[in-house]
């Protein structure tokens, strides 16, 4: 595996700890008890699926987003994360106005290689991905080269920003396990234009 810094136009930072585990202990709590958690169904080979995780897209009301062929109108913020979100823009010195949650209830939920690159985000955005509860292995890969790859190792309070052309020339995934593990909740915070594209319809 290769360092960070060893990933060419990558912009990548690991920020171990970053929130102390006191307070991320109480937002795993609260997120995983007042989430209006769902099963969000995406397009893949063809057919609609069941994504193997729960998930709550919340945000700004123009904050719509578009992924994997499905269309998603956000939830209002919680007053749970509207201070976090403040801390978060001032760490990154980046606006957001979105967060998508997952919740991987086990080692069998996971997420699948994708770039965070539709097109209702800009064309080179910060993307603020912060863990709460199991530590988990989070992949990237470059596009074009395959073998040229790095992990990160996500544990409780980890905050990793991406950055720059990291969506144009990389690949990430949260790999699924075996192993028995607890549950792991993961915010990425954004910002979406709010716009979709002219080719969509009025509901899927």
């Amino acid at each position: 595996m290769l360092f960070p810094r060893e990933l060419p136009d990558a912009d990548i930072r690991h920020l171990p700890g970053w929130l102390q585990p006191a307070e991320a202990d109480a937002l795993l709590h609260t997120l995983g008890e007042t989430v209006p958690w769902d099963v969000h169904r995406i397009r893949m080979f063809g057919r609609w699926v069941d994504s193997p995780r729960l998930s709550c897209w919340i945000g700004d009301p123009q904050a719509h987003y578009r992924y994997s062929g499905a269309d998603f109108v956000p939830q209002p913020w919680p007053p749970s994360l509207l201070p976090l979100r403040e801390r978060l823009q001032q760490a990154c010195a980046a606006r957001f106005n979105s967060v998508l949650i997952n919740r991987y209830r086990d080692g069998r939920d996971g997420m699948g290689w994708h770039s965070d690159d539709e097109p209702e985000l800009a064309e080179r955005p910060v993307i603020a991905s912060l863990s709460l509860g199991a530590a988990r292995r989070f992949l990237l890969r470059r596009r074009d080269d395959h073998a040229l790859t790095a992990e990160f190792l996500l544990a409780h309070g980890d905050l990793l920003v991406m950055a720059g052309d990291t969506q144009r020339f990389y690949q990430h995934a949260l790999p699924k396990t075996a192993r028995p593990l607890g549950e792991r909740i993961n915010l990425t915070f954004r910002w979406v234009s709010g716009r979709w594209p002219e080719r969509h319809p009025a509901g899927r």
